[in-house]
Order: structure tokens, then sequence, then C-alpha cells
């Protein structure tokens, strides 16, 4: 098979696409998928610098989310069969063409959704159901503050916070990923780029209930400033700045929570809750709440091109490597 090969901890450089031998058989509680397409996360290049919380030893294949087939069923693996379309959140492996996964990380495919959606599915949406559902506790009514609100995760937001029954305001970089984040259900949006974040905010709503922030740097900074009282603000990430150094003292005038948020640690933690995630996403993209924007879909031999939209935050929505394995 096929498989993005990272053979030292250097970033880019270190990644070669390698011909390895398959999977063997899936050992207790694993089933072997046959990739169709694997989605792309900041995640994928700081692992491949050494950098990511959760740390491999070169060689080793990267990617976090998968699309594909059942191809084998290891004992004690019996909620899956063979030919069933599946979503996944191996550890690592989904650069490639097959991988053997551990069931409890695998989950049914959300139906109607093609290889390349459902590969950009899992975490994306994941992360944002669980952060906002389970975690910041967002209510119907509440106004929902969304930044890098056209980006892989961030557009997730923006699209169940609407199905939640919200109001949505997203923050983008330029008028094109500002439409787009409308086209999926924003009820305002502020360019960054062209608007100050407090200003616009004071101006439309006064002040939010839920921040949800995968950018960190100046625009979490800006967030405290248009909190409402008893707000939580989400911790996502840090794809656009440099780690936030909260005040506590804005935290305790205004009864604010600041809440970390790593979906691996409720995968972990809380696999119940994930399923039960998936269960409910499934049925909001049967209503048609949920529509998984791809902005790029590349062959597996483009995974440098992949990853540097990644890295220069030109994508909108997920970016994908296909391996041309039927799905």
């Amino acid at each position: 098979m096929q498989a993005v090969v990272c053979n030292t901890l250097t970033g880019l450089d270190g990644l070669a696409l390698e011909q390895r031998p398959d999977p063997g058989a899936p050992g207790p509680g694993e089933v072997r998928i046959r990739i169709a397409a694997a989605g792309l996360n900041y995640a994928d290049l700081l692992v491949t610098q050494g950098k990511y919380q959760v740390k491999h030893a070169p060689p080793f294949v990267p990617g976090f989310e998968a699309a594909g087939t059942i191809e084998a069923v290891g004992p004690q693996a019996t909620q899956f069969k063979i030919g069933d379309r599946v979503i996944a959140i191996p550890e690592a492996g989904a650069f490639a063409e097959a991988a053997i996964v551990p069931a409890d990380r695998v989950y049914p495919a959300p139906a109607g959704l093609d290889a390349a959606q459902a590969a950009g599915f899992p975490i994306a949406y994941g992360t944002s159901y669980v952060a906002l559902v389970e975690q910041a506790k967002l209510q119907p009514g509440e106004t929902l503050l969304v930044h890098g609100a056209a980006g892989g995760v961030g557009l997730t937001a923006v699209e169940i916070g609407k199905a939640l029954g919200a109001r949505v305001i997203a923050t983008a970089g330029g008028p094109d990923k500002c439409a787009i984040a409308t086209a999926h259900g924003a009820d305002h949006v502020i360019d960054y780029k062209a608007e100050d974040i407090r200003e616009r905010v004071k101006a439309l709503v006064g002040g939010v209930d839920v921040i949800y922030d995968p950018v960190g740097g100046a625009v979490f900074e800006a967030s405290l400033k248009v909190v409402n009282w008893n707000a939580r603000i989400l911790v996502i990430g840090f794809a656009g700045g440099p780690v936030p150094q909260i005040p506590a003292n804005i935290l305790l005038v205004k009864n604010v929570a600041a809440m970390g948020f790593y979906f691996g640690s409720w995968r972990q933690h809380r696999p119940e809750v994930v399923a039960r995630a998936f269960s409910s996403l499934d049925a909001m993209v049967r209503a048609g709440q949920l529509k998984p924007l791809v902005s790029h879909r590349l062959p597996l031999g483009d995974f440098r091109a992949a990853l540097e939209l990644i890295q220069s935050r030109q994508s909108t929505g997920k970016v994908v490597l296909l391996t041309g394995v039927a799905f």
C-alpha cells in the first residue's frame, strides 16, 4: 500500500510517500479499514515536528482522521462487519491506503456524505459538538461568538451553534471567508482584517454568552472585552497567535469561565459521550443542518501541498487527501 511516512521530526521535510506492506489481521477489539480519504488538521503539522500532545517515534504514518470501509474485523469488535462504511479517529496512520484502528475509535459514516466529506467530519464536528454541548452547555437563544469561522473547525461550530438554536456571530479574515460563514448559518460576520472585533460585537449584540476560539493571540484578548456575565470561553487552540495569558481579574468580575477543550481527552475519558455525539451529528446531517465543506481534495501524493494549505491558513473548511479507494 502507499503511505505518507514521517521519517524525521522535521515537519514537512521529514515526510515521504512510500510503499509499505498492507497491515495484517486486526487484533482483539480492532478493525482493518481500507481508507478512501484522510482529513487534515493543524495537529498533523505539530505531530510531524514532535510538538503535539501525543508523540510518535519515527518512522510512523501520520493522520488522525479517515473514512473508508471495514475489510476485516478482529475478535471483540462485533459492532462492525465487513463492508461497513465508517469514519475513524486513529492515534496515527490515516495517511495511507489501509490501517488497523481500535474499534472504539471507529463510528458509522454519516448518511449521504462522500469520502472526502466523511473523512473531514469526525474531528472538526466532534470537537465542536462536544465542546458546545457538553463543555460550554450552549443554550437556545444564547449568543455564540466563533473565531476562525471559515476554517475546518470554526465552520462546524457555526453550523452546530445554529442547529442548537443560538445566535451566531462569526469572525473571519477577508470578505470571501466571511461569505462562507454566512452561507453556513452565521447571523452576523465580522471581518477582523477590516473591523474591530470588540466594537462590532458591542454594536451588534452588546455582549456574548459563549466564545469558541481556535485562534488565540489578539483574538482571545478581544474576546475578553465582549463577554456577558456568566459567559464561557472555549479555548480550542492557538492556530493564529501565541498562547494567551488570561487575566484572572476579568474572569472574577464577570463570573466568566475560561474552559480548555481537548477532544482527544474526551475520547479517552468519556467515549460513550463521543459515541452519543456522533449519533446526534448524524441526525443533524440527515436533517440538512450540517453541510460539510471540503475546500481542497488532493491525491495522497500531494500531501505536502495539502499540509502547506493548513500551515498557511489558506484553506476554508477541510483539506482532504484521497487514496483512490472506493467508498
